[in-house]
């Protein structure tokens, strides 16, 4: 049998593009996937921006006109449908926000971190992929999922264990972001602490540490910059949230007492107005206010998230 290369008008009988146009097609191909790729790095800069000023812009004609900024952050009184006297008092609203997310830290930070500790220095390779992969579907579960849970499962036990009124409340919706707020604390932790060199470890066991010592006194102080970036993103995570503190908090406009208080949150009154309110109105633009202020929020965490793994590159360049 022949071989296919001595077949007339075979692909390997076939005269090749000369190098020179081979050439040339790459220095053609090259400035457009540069500027290609640039384009992309700056549409998601113009894209923040744009959100930006659309939320900036329907707020400003009550933000810097009949709406009060101290009557705004000190009051609690949000009665926006009144018709003698609306007001848009959002100091309840912040610190039911306030009070869920610091719950929920209280919960996933310690969760997180340990698991984070566990998969990245205690776990055998079949465990840890495991155990991986499990923290990216909790990740990936949609938020009114969350919300089901706690209204449905959570909800019922908090009445049972507690005894209380209602199981939709403050305790309710900080055990929902908690567990919601793991997988970002679990990742970016094991990563930080991945990123601390051997050398350290093998140090550490040369003089005679054990593996927790070398954990709470080589890796945790080595890592703390990337540490308090998983933390500072879970705090992002948590105060973003919506659907879930929708579904398991309460939705009452009240200062939280006890951990059995119903609460509502920032994000959770926009999504829950915004679609009854007139387009153009006092409400309407108050609302977004709101959003104004959570997007500050959100790019305080966000940057200084970002300005502590830029410190751990420092100290592993320096």
């Amino acid at each position: 049998m022949n071989d296919l290369t001595s077949i007339p008008g075979s692909a390997t009988d076939r005269p090749r593009p000369p190098a020179r146009l081979i050439a040339a097609a790459l220095a053609l191909t090259e400035p457009l996937v540069e500027w290609t790729i640039r384009l992309c790095g700056w549409s998601a800069i113009l894209f923040v921006a744009a959100i930006f000023f659309f939320v900036a812009r329907e707020a400003a004609p009550v933000l810097f006109g009949e709406l009060s900024l101290w009557e705004f952050f000190t009051s609690q009184n949000w009665i926006p449908s009144s018709e003698v006297r609306p007001q848009y008092g959002v100091l309840a609203l912040l610190i039911g926000t306030l009070s869920v997310t610091g719950l929920a830290m209280l919960l996933a930070v310690p969760l997180g971190l340990g698991a984070a500790v566990y998969i990245s220095e205690f776990c055998s390779g079949k465990v840890r992929e495991i155990l991986k992969v499990v923290i990216e579907l909790l990740a990936a579960i949609p938020s009114i999922v969350w919300g089901f849970v706690g209204y449905m499962v959570i909800g019922p036990v908090i009445i049972r264990v507690t005894a209380a009124d209602v199981g939709i409340n403050l305790l309710n919706g900080g055990i929902i972001l908690a567990l919601m707020s793991v997988p970002v604390i679990v990742s970016v932790g094991e990563d930080a602490l991945k990123a601390v060199p051997d050398s350290y470890r093998e140090a550490a066991l040369a003089l005679g540490a054990s593996r927790w010592e070398i954990v709470y006194r080589v890796l945790f102080p080595a890592a703390k910059n990337g540490l308090l970036a998983a933390v500072l993103l879970g705090v992002g995570r948590a105060v973003g949230e919506t659907m879930a503190v929708l579904m398991a908090t309460g939705h009452a406009v009240q200062i939280p007492t006890s951990l059995l208080d119903p609460i509502r949150t920032l994000t959770a009154t926009v999504a829950a107005e915004l679609g009854e309110v007139v387009a153009g109105g006092t409400h309407y633009r108050v609302l977004f206010v709101i959003g104004l202020a959570l997007f500050a929020v959100s790019f305080v965490v966000n940057l200084t998230a970002d300005l502590a793994v830029k410190g751990i590159r420092s100290d592993k360049t320096g």
